[in-house]
C-alpha cells in the first residue's frame, strides 16, 4: 500500500468499486454514472479511493466504455443474472494482484481518505480476514476489507446459491471500524438526489 512502512504494512492493496447492479431503487438507471454536485457517481468514489490503493478497479455490467474511459480496469460479473453485489467481489478477488480488497458501493460519495489504512490497520491488529466500517447506527456491511485469500469461499458461498453480504460476513473471522456517519452516507434512492441529476443518469 502506498505510503507504507514495515513488510505488514506493506502489504499490496487493491480495491473495487461496484458499480454493476440494476438500479432498482433508482428506477433502473446505471447508478455509478448518476451526477452528484456536477460530477458522476463514479468519479467521486474514484477520486477518493485511488490514492489510497496500488490498483482500483470497477465492477459493472452496463456501459462498459464508458466506465473504461476513467482509466481504470472494468470487471463484469463472471455469473449469470446479476446475482448481486457479491459477483462484482468475486471478479476482483479473482483479478487483482493484491493481498487485500478493499471494496466500496459506487453511491458512497463521501469516502473519507483514511478509510483503507484505517480497515487494515484493524484486520491485521486483530488478525482477520475482514474488517467491515461502521458507525454509529449501524454497520455497512457494503463498505469492508477482506484478504484476497477469501475468494474460494466466496466462490463457493455463490456456487450454493447464497446471496447477502452479511451473511458470507458472518462465516468469516471480522472485526468493524468506525466512522463518522457522514463519510459512509450513500445515495440509492432517487429522494437522494435533486431532479434534473436523476435526469442525468443513463438508464441502460
Amino acid at each position: 500500500m502506498r505510503g507504507s512502512g514495515n513488510n505488514a504494512e506493506a502489504a499490496h492493496v487493491a480495491a473495487v468499486v461496484l458499480a454493476g447492479g440494476q438500479g432498482s431503487r433508482m428506477g433502473g438507471v446505471d447508478k455509478g454514472l448518476i451526477a452528484y454536485q456536477g460530477r458522476p457517481l463514479i468519479e467521486w468514489a474514484l477520486a477518493a479511493l485511488t490514492p489510497q490503493v496500488d490498483e482500483c478497479v470497477i465492477s459493472a455490467n452496463r456501459n462498459l466504455d464508458v466506465y473504461a474511459a476513467y482509466g481504470h480496469r472494468v470487471l463484469p460479473d463472471t455469473l449469470p443474472d446479476y446475482p448481486g453485489p457479491l459477483a462484482g467481489v468475486l471478479a476482483a478477488l479473482q483479478s487483482v494482484a493484491a493481498d487485500w480488497l478493499v471494496v466500496m458501493p459506487c453511491d458512497t460519495p463521501h469516502v473519507p481518505a483514511d478509510l483503507v489504512a484505517r480497515l487494515k490497520d484493524a484486520a491485521l491488529q486483530e488478525k482477520v480476514a475482514l474488517a467491515i466500517a461502521a458507525d454509529d447506527a449501524r454497520t455497512h456491511h457494503s463498505c469492508f476489507i477482506v484478504r484476497t485469500d477469501q475468494r474460494d469461499s466466496l466462490a463457493a458461498f455463490l456456487a450454493r446459491g447464497e446471496r447477502a453480504v452479511r451473511h458470507w460476513q458472518a462465516g468469516l473471522a471480522s472485526t468493524t471500524v468506525r466512522f463518522d456517519a457522514a463519510c459512509l452516507a450513500n445515495l440509492n434512492h432517487p429522494d437522494d438526489l435533486l431532479p434534473q441529476e436523476l435526469a442525468g443518469a443513463k438508464p441502460n
